[in-house]
């Protein structure tokens, strides 16, 4: 006899998965391995070629300082994730805009300067989110000003984003000219420009600068004589502000990010539709979801039980024109909006190719979603009813925070996909029960965020959530957990130690986990900063570890190939002056060769053998001076170590 209570739980889950989109989830039993093994990589080069060592985060200020140019420019403190086609491969890429600060002028502020000179911002800064260079910085792909790069041409100045003052007056033609962008070291002149687009009202008529005065409360709007019949003015000039003008019924994701598309730099933003009354689904406030370590909340207004990413929106940067596209056109709350402001929305097939390949899974929605699947990954009632198998996401670790480790974007292969996709995960443990909590996993997630090619086409998988749930009876450490054992290993102590030696700090970078190599692999950077006013990060060291197991060395290929017994099968391509026919500075190589029964790879070129060599012995001195705790000795191995590293690149080179 079925139980009245057991038929509502049923329903309740059903609904609730429908509900937020998790009906569709593809749950794969994933007997995750805790050894790591020779040559366990080699199946997943693309994901460790892909690796993500630049913290969005930390390297904010590495922007700032290296690309800022001049005090009224700046980045803001989290750059965002995205993919560009280089060359016919997608390469993962860490990038933001060079918005206009005007608090940056200090005394040079004026009503004049800041409305009619200082307008916009100026230009993309993207770097590779693998590679970093010998020092340890961001390895840009795109930098400058001028603006040059491989991201093609496109128009740079940035009139609308994030930060963008409250209104500009522009357009004036010769009579109005705005600083474009100023004067380099090498002698050029600052460059002038004036807005040809259509972004704002004209102020050639004196009752529209009168309204206008009115509303700013400047009376320099009327009465300036730098105005002129052609000039316009600019305001709500934020992508938010710009796509509520057009749908107030969308709630907006917190997190636009910008892309250069079509020789244009435009925001993409993803719009949701909600509703609170779909029957019987979970009803939750959304915003406590969204909330992790580098996001204060989401954009929600009250409860809310059903949501749909339905609509993908656009801001130009130069012009503000909004577009907004149909992603979910089957969405019914969306269908009817429509009939309320027609005219609005446009098909998917108006998206061009460009615009689709930088289409991501929203990370808003993925939050909310793997909020819900903590509790309804269970579909058994009885089960549920008892809340045993309940996840929780993980706290961050690299932070310290009490708040949720954020999700994360990735170029990834999974269980049961052929190929790396661009891809945004979490991490699940057992939810605490106040008494005791277990820092274990329980569950990956991971939503496939490849939209689309160049070539318009949207990719069937897209969206699609894969649930990886471990076995019980295999203890695969969570995020906390392997965290503590970078912390207690001696041997990464001593060597942290040894970098926090002058005037310096630690900063622990984003922990990431990739299901690789038949287990689980988190690798997490290390970077080292100055207390010095002017610094900023440098990616110094890369720590990874595979169950148990530890290895912390200057960059990814050797940590790997180290974790892996000198052979993990895969090179992860981390800039620091190999590459994938190179030695990694954990002294391991690839490429053809025989065995010389010593411990190096006889190549046939002797050059390369005699550097190979010295880069063996070089390790074995830093590890003997390490042990005897003789710091100055270390330090002469690892110079000897790079020197030995650089010979063996010149040598391979024919050099």
């Amino acid at each position: 006899m079925r139980r009245p209570w057991s038929e509502f739980i049923k329903r309740n889950i059903q609904a609730t998965r429908y509900a937020y989109g998790l009906d569709g989830v593809q749950t794969v039993n994933y007997n995750a391995k805790t050894t790591a093994s020779p040559g366990a990589l080699k199946t997943d080069a693309q994901t460790a070629a892909q690796i993500r060592i630049m913290d969005p985060t930390l390297i904010a200020s590495s922007f700032r300082q290296l690309e800022q140019y001049r005090q009224y420019y700046t980045f803001t403190n989290h750059l965002d994730v995205d993919r560009y086609n280089l060359s016919g491969k997608d390469q993962d890429t860490v990038i933001a805009v060079r918005e206009l600060n005007q608090k940056g002028l200090g005394s040079s502020q004026s009503w004049y300067n800041n409305v009619i000179v200082y307008t916009h911002g100026y230009g993309v800064v993207a770097a590779y989110g693998n590679q970093r260079t010998v020092d340890g910085q961001p390895q840009f792909l795109q930098s400058g000003i001028p603006s040059v790069g491989l991201l093609g041409k496109y128009r740079p100045q940035i009139y609308f984003g994030e930060n963008s003052p409250s209104y500009s007056i522009v357009g004036g033609g010769k009579t109005q000219l705005e600083m474009d962008y100023p004067g380099g070291k090498d002698g050029s002149q600052t460059t002038y420009t004036t807005f040809q687009g259509k972004g704002g009202p004209s102020l050639g008529s004196v009752v529209n600068r009168l309204a206008y005065a009115i509303q700013f409360k400047s009376e320099q709007i009327l009465l300036s004589n730098a105005i002129s019949d052609k000039s316009q003015i600019l305001y709500k000039r934020s992508p938010a502000e710009r796509i509520k003008a057009v749908a107030p019924y969308l709630t907006l994701d917190s997190d636009p990010y910008p892309a250069v598309v079509d020789g244009k730099v435009v925001w993409i933003v993803d719009g949701y539709t909600t509703s609170s009354h779909f029957p019987y689904a979970r009803a939750e406030n959304p915003n406590g979801a969204v909330a992790d370590s580098e996001q204060v909340g989401g954009n929600f207004t009250g409860n809310i039980n059903y949501i749909r990413n339905s609509v993908k929106a656009t801001v130009d940067a130069y012009d503000g024109s909004v577009h907004l596209y149909a992603w979910d056109a089957k969405d019914p709350i969306l269908k009817t909006w429509e009939k309320i402001y027609p005219a609005t929305v446009e098909p998917i097939s108006h998206m061009s190719g460009a615009l689709i390949s930088h289409v991501r899974y929203p990370a808003d929605l993925f939050k909310i979603q793997r909020n819900m699947l903590g509790t309804y990954h269970v579909t058994e009632a009885g089960s549920f009813y008892s809340q045993q198998d309940a996840w929780m996401i993980p706290n961050d670790p690299s932070k310290a925070s009490q708040l949720p480790q954020p999700p994360y974007y990735l170029s990834m292969q999974t269980p049961l996909v052929k190929q790396a996709n661009f891809s945004l995960y979490t991490t699940y443990i057992p939810k605490s029960t106040g008494e005791s909590s277990r820092n274990v996993l329980t569950g990956y997630l991971v939503a496939d965020s490849n939209a689309g090619t160049t070539k318009g086409v949207k990719a069937a998988n897209y969206g699609k959530l894969q649930l990886l749930v471990l076995p019980r009876d295999t203890v695969v450490p969570g995020p906390g957990q392997v965290q503590n054992n970078f912390n207690a290993d001696s041997d990464v102590s001593k060597l942290l130690n040894l970098l926090r030696q002058g005037s310096t700090e630690v900063l622990n970078g984003n922990l990431l986990t990739l299901p690789v190599g038949g287990g689980l692999l988190y690798v997490q950077p290390v970077y080292v900063q100055s207390t010095g006013e002017t610094s900023f990060p440098l990616l110094k060291k890369v720590l990874v570890a595979f169950g148990d197991q530890i290895a912390f060395e200057d960059t990814l290929d050797a940590a790997l190939n180290d974790l892996f017994g000198g052979a993990s099968g895969a090179v992860a391509g981390d800039g620091s002056g190999t590459s994938a026919s190179n030695q990694g500075a954990g002294g391991a190589t690839t490429g053809s060769g025989s065995s010389s029964g010593n411990g190096t790879v006889a190549t046939g070129n002797a050059a390369l053998n005699a550097a190979l060599q010295a880069a063996k012995k070089a390790i074995a001195d830093k590890a003997a001076a390490l042990a005897a705790n003789d710091w100055t000795a270390y330090g002469k191995a690892d110079k000897a170590l790079a020197a030995a590293v650089q010979a063996a690149i010149s040598a391979s080179n024919g050099k």
